[in-house]
């Protein structure tokens, strides 16, 4: 993929955990997440790369799928067939703090999700040597609105493009244990 120097800048279109389309400002990647399930049991999202540049068959196929248990319980992430439990994938950080969990990306490489660590990032995630890799903004006060976007901005550092999917699904937890208050 080119370079550009530029960090990928994606419009958290409905800044919902309902489902959401995340799209690059440049056009590079987009990614797709959609609620499939939802009852008493569980609800499931499947998150979809939907970039133009990725061949769309008629049946889109998900790159990652979530599935919350009933209450709104942590329950699932795959990325193939192989299911893992989202708390054994997003690890709490020895201060203990639920906002603030670790996980191993497909690089081998450990990445941390932590909130309001950051001045106007609501979510920072870094990797091993505390660098920024990507960071989830809310829509400043007195912004106005604007059509087909929440005003909420995923940030990922342009290096870590190939993790965009990874991120988007361990954000998308991070925010329902935030939202939730799951400990």
């Amino acid at each position: 993929m080119t370079r550009y120097g530029i960090p990928y800048i994606f419009e958290d279109t409905t800044g919902r955990l309902t489902g959401s389309d995340f799209i690059d400002i440049h056009d590079r990647l987009r990614f797709t997440v959609r609620c499939t399930a939802h009852d008493t049991c569980h609800t499931a999202y499947m998150i979809y790369n939907t970039s133009p540049t990725v061949f769309q068959s008629a049946i889109p196929k998900p790159v990652v799928a979530l599935d919350f248990g009933a209450n709104n319980a942590l329950g699932t992430i795959s990325f193939t067939s192989n299911p893992m439990p989202m708390r054994k994938y997003l690890t709490k950080h020895a201060m203990g703090s639920s906002k603030v969990r670790r996980f191993v990306g497909s690089d081998g490489q450990v990445y941390q999700w932590a909130r309001q660590t950051q001045p106007n990032q609501e979510w920072t995630c870094t990797n091993s040597n505390n660098y920024v890799i990507a960071s989830y903004s809310l829509k400043a006060q007195g912004e106005p609105e604007y059509t087909n976007s929440s005003g909420c901005i995923l940030e990922i550092a342009e290096q870590f493009g190939s993790l965009a999917s990874e991120l988007i699904a361990s954000l998308w937890i991070m925010r329902h244990i935030a939202r939730y208050d799951l400990a």
